[in-house]
């Protein structure tokens, strides 16, 4: 009888040993899943999501400079024009020439 509870008791400890080295083979299977879809991303060029938000957040801050800098030069160049006006005015208005 002393031979049955330690049969069962070196039966729980190989189990226990085997679900730790299943959660181990599981871990090094997802690393190795992971990168192998890591070397295809980076072969397809394809982008993570992460640094497509990023750039399309740098392209709508240009995008936003870039209309206020042609607000300004549109604003200038109307002050130039009317500028111009006002010097050609003055010149008509010169006596004697």
């Amino acid at each position: 009888m002393s031979e049955r509870p330690r049969f069962f008791d070196d039966l729980a400890g190989v189990a226990g040993g085997a679900l730790s080295a299943l959660a181990g083979l599981r871990e090094e299977i997802e690393a190795l899943a992971k990168a192998r879809i890591d070397e295809a991303i980076r072969r397809l060029e394809l982008v993570r999501r992460e640094e497509f938000d990023a750039m399309a957040e740098l392209a709508a801050n240009a995008r936003a400079g870039q209309e206020a800098a042609e607000a300004q030069i549109n604003d200038l160049l109307q002050r130039i024009a009317a500028l111009e006006v006002r010097v050609a005015a003055l010149e008509t208005q010169k006596p004697g020439t």
